[in-house]
């Protein structure tokens, strides 16, 4: 069996694959790469979903790459769009020549004797084993599991004389017009279901345990679209893109200083949109600050016209069992449904669940310290893309990308192979995330940690990471630049 060998081997052909394929381009035209996709298309969360309405709960002058305007006029855009943005951006700068479809990565094994990875892959659906070798290997498979969401179950389901879907399987043609709806959930996959199959349903309910924080803003960018017609493409992009980093970062620092004032006011505006009558203590008025968990986005207040409108309301309840006709709630109030769509999560997987073993030893990443958010403590050669919880995906993704880069061309310059981050003895250990959502918890144990100081830390800071990651030094004292060590034969040859 050959094995094909290449500098870097990029894992995941999603938003971050392909911004890693182009940053090798541009600043390590000289490296070999390959792109491995589990999936037989590019696009990652991006062609996984297909429910209705999908769509970012950021802004596309984030979201999008720095190094590729969005020209569309809508800066909250949907899956689609997306979609064709990230898929035209991979053909544009060819990296789609890159790419293997259908291959699923499974184990990679370092060896520091030959500074190289071993990587293991299925291909297709008879799982045909195949094997790469790479010097470094990147990992931008997101952070979720694509084969399993998080998927609670109740009693008297199968009674249910209706239907039970989870968005992250949308049925294809599944018709849901005329027909009473219950999503349960209220997160970002909740609040973009109910106003968009209220458009066709019956009625659609949501259905919480508790309230999140749900915020308004326009789906187009006015500043945005002028600029756009008035200056140069890249220039207009880039300056929206650091009036929406600012605001975006003072808004958050506002809400961690002032949570309380901060909360009165996300809820009066929620009063604003639905009116006095409305019960927004029960319904919109959550028990936690803001920020701490990921705040809810909806474009041009469609959640909040639907249930104004008569078409979508909102429930706060909990399921005790399902019955024939719905949902029978703790309240004793049954809610009647044709179709249940459990928007209840996501499922965190860490790096894929691939199997790393360091020199024969199998490497538990949930136990390393991880590394400017990116690399993991005493595993060598080895990234990952990591995007922010407090902003877009995509801006921590392309810092992440740069310094890949900045490490790989410090290793040619200084004529070594080997890039790993070292940790010293009594570094203090907190969680990865800072997050209070029910996805991040359920996920501590797989998730690696972060330590209490630089470079172990994990600021979510866009401007503190720019800093360091792009201007910042690479040899830094924790990173140590080595190669493999001589054999016994080698030394006396020598």
């Amino acid at each position: 069996m050959t094995i094909e060998h290449f500098d870097v081997l990029i894992v995941g052909a999603g938003i971050s694959g392909i911004g890693a394929g182009y940053h090798l381009q541009a600043n390590c035209p000289d490296r070999s790469y390959l792109i491995l996709e589990g999936r037989p298309d590019i696009g990652g969360t991006w062609d996984l979903f297909r429910y209705p309405g999908i769509r970012s709960d950021s802004d596309m002058y984030t979201l999008g790459y720095a190094f590729r305007p969005w020209r569309e006029a809508k800066a909250i855009a949907d899956g689609p769009s997306i979609l064709k943005y990230v898929r035209d951006t991979a053909a544009h700068y060819g990296i789609d020549r890159h790419i293997r479809f259908n291959h699923h990565v499974t184990r990679a094994a370092w060896s520091t004797a030959e500074a190289r990875w071993t990587v293991e892959a299925t291909v297709g659906p008879d799982a045909t084993p195949v094997t790469f070798t790479c010097a470094f290997l990147f990992m931008c498979s997101g952070y979720y599991n694509y084969a399993e969401g998080h998927r609670p179950t109740w009693d008297g389901e199968a009674d249910f004389a209706g239907r039970i879907v989870h968005p992250q399987f949308w049925p294809e043609g599944l018709d849901y017009a005329g027909k009473r709806v219950v999503v349960i959930g209220s997160g970002a996959t909740a609040v973009t279901l109910v106003p968009e199959m209220a458009k066709d349903a019956a009625q659609v309910t949501m259905l919480q345990r508790s309230p999140t924080y749900v915020v308004s803003r326009p789906a187009e960018d006015r500043l945005a679209n002028w600029l756009r017609s008035k200056l140069p493409a890249m220039l207009a992009y880039q300056l929206v893109r650091w009036k929406n980093v600012l605001l975006g970062m003072l808004f958050f620092n506002l809400a961690r200083k002032r949570p309380e004032q901060t909360k009165q006011r996300l809820v009066a505006m929620v009063k604003d949109a639905l009116g006095p009558d409305y019960d927004v203590a029960t319904h919109f008025t959550p028990r936690y600050n803001p920020w701490d968990q990921r705040l809810c986005l909806v474009p041009d207040a469609d959640l909040f016209d639907s249930i104004r409108d008569g078409r979508a309301d909102v429930v706060t309840d909990q399921i005790d069992r399902f019955v024939p006709e719905g949902l029978k709630l703790t309240s004793g109030a049954t809610l009647p449904a044709d179709i249940v769509v459990t928007a209840t999560g996501l499922k965190l997987q860490l790096l894929s669940g691939v199997e790393f073993s360091v020199d024969g030893q199998v490497r538990n990443l949930s136990d390393a310290l991880s590394y400017k958010g990116m690399m993991y403590s005493d595993v060598p050669n080895l990234a990952s893309s990591f995007g922010y919880t407090n902003a877009s995906w995509t801006l921590k993704a392309d810092l992440t990308c740069e310094y890949v880069c900045r490490i790989l061309n410090h290793l040619k310059a200084s004529g070594t192979k080997i890039a790993t981050p070292h940790r010293d003895a009594g570094v203090e250990v907190e969680p990865f995330l800072d997050f209070s959502s029910g996805y991040v918890q359920r996920a501590l144990d797989v998730l690696p940690k972060q330590g209490k100081t630089k470079p172990w830390k994990l600021y979510q800071n866009y401007a503190l990471d720019l800093m360091t990651l792009r201007y910042g030094k690479v040899d830094d004292g924790t990173m140590r630049f080595t190669n493999p060590p001589q054999s016994a034969e080698k030394r006396v040859l020598a």
